[in-house]
């Protein structure tokens, strides 16, 4: 294991303008490298808000106040001059409500990497491929890749926003929720594209129950009412939780 974590979270304190109370409080977490972190949760415990906070989707929202930082390769993503744009492409997201582009799949595949000022058609092809490659999609739409990606059936689509986000070779991948509208053979392919992913990226992810969390984590963080309860290996976390909050909540005791 690495000694560096890729994301450090340092006193991280975050509200809501108008909220009675923080949706986190003083949040110390390390994400590792080449590891699936699970963040997990009942509704309202901060983990899609900790999630978007990872590439700053939340500086989007008005009226927020954060203390603490957020380092990733030991850099406060937070800091002045930080370039938000390319942090996003580092660390990239993808959400529960797959949203392709109107577009062809293979037009949405591109469409990231023309912007960024890739131009020759080789070269493009070339993510093309990879990508559908890494997003477990390749085998099912290579000849169709000029077709419109709403013809897509949901479980494709999702894997298709995934490798859109591939496309631009992040260092961290953030899954919000991803398997949510999923039928069980779309989730399951979904997770096994995740675990070859690790290889390569850093994924983080709020996921559609605890027992898929259960089944893809390397490390599982559980939160409550915006504090981070107990972090540890996610096969220890789920058969034994060293707080009572954890194990009365996989047992579903609550939520």
């Amino acid at each position: 294991m690495s000694s560096q974590p890729k994301i450090a979270i340092r006193d991280l304190t975050f509200l809501y303008d108008g909220a009675d109370r923080p949706a986190l409080t003083g949040i110390n977490l390390d994400i590792q490298p080449n590891e699936i972190t699970v963040l997990f949760g009942p509704s309202q415990s901060g983990t899609s808000t900790l999630l978007r906070l990872l590439n700053r989707l939340n500086d989007l929202i008005e009226g927020t106040t954060m203390t603490g930082q957020i380092l990733l390769d030991s850099q406060d993503i937070y800091a002045p001059g930080v370039n938000v744009v390319e942090l996003r492409r580092r660390v990239g997201m993808v959400f529960a409500l797959p949203i392709p582009l109107p577009a062809t799949i293979r037009e949405n595949i591109t469409y990231g990497p023309r912007l960024s000022g890739v131009r020759e058609e080789h070269r493009l092809g070339e993510m093309v491929e990879r990508s559908l490659r890494a997003a477990a999609l390749w085998d099912e739409v290579k000849d169709r890749l000029d077709e419109p990606a709403s013809a897509l059936s949901g479980g494709q689509q999702q894997r298709l926003c995934l490798a859109r986000v591939l496309a631009l070779e992040p260092e961290v991948i953030l899954l919000d929720n991803p398997t949510s509208g999923l039928d069980p053979i779309s989730t399951a392919k979904v997770e096994e594209s995740l675990q070859e992913l690790k290889k390569n990226y850093t994924i983080v992810m709020v996921p559609h129950s605890i027992q898929q969390a259960a089944r893809i984590a390397d490390k599982a963080a559980f939160l409550l009412m915006g504090e981070l309860v107990e972090h540890a290996l996610g096969g220890a976390l789920f058969t034994r939780p060293q707080d009572k909050r954890t194990e009365d909540y996989i047992t579903g005791r609550f939520g």
